[in-house]
């Protein structure tokens, strides 16, 4: 799990990942529903910008209008990241790490 915490903690502000994604960078290819699983289990002093995993069509994974699903919206928004029906457009917020970070800033 501090595997994922560490990749998630690097999202820039106005960037989304998707949960796939997340799991790739932190060595665990194919275990996106884990990624969901340490994000729940994580301390809260991580502080993990959560609000920015996303699945992988960029829709915010919560209920539609449940209170988690408001709350990811309206962090994603102060960020101004759009969303739109609860779905971002990945092509424009994706966060997509350079090789330096990659080779640098990821230690496994």
């Amino acid at each position: 799990m501090a595997r994922i915490w560490h990749v998630v903690a690097m999202i820039p502000a106005g960037k989304v990942s998707s949960y796939g994604k997340l799991a790739d960078l932190a060595g665990l290819p194919g275990r996106a529903r884990y990624v969901a699983t340490a994000l729940k289990s994580a301390p809260k002093q991580l502080a993990l910008p959560w609000h920015r995993v996303l699945n992988h069509q960029g829709r915010i994974a919560f209920e539609a209008n449940s209170v988690h699903f408001q709350q990811q919206q309206r962090l994603l928004r102060d960020e101004h990241v759009i969303v739109v029906q609860g779905k971002v457009n990945l092509s424009q917020f994706e966060w997509r790490p350079d090789m330096p970070t990659l080779v640098l800033a990821l230690p496994f």
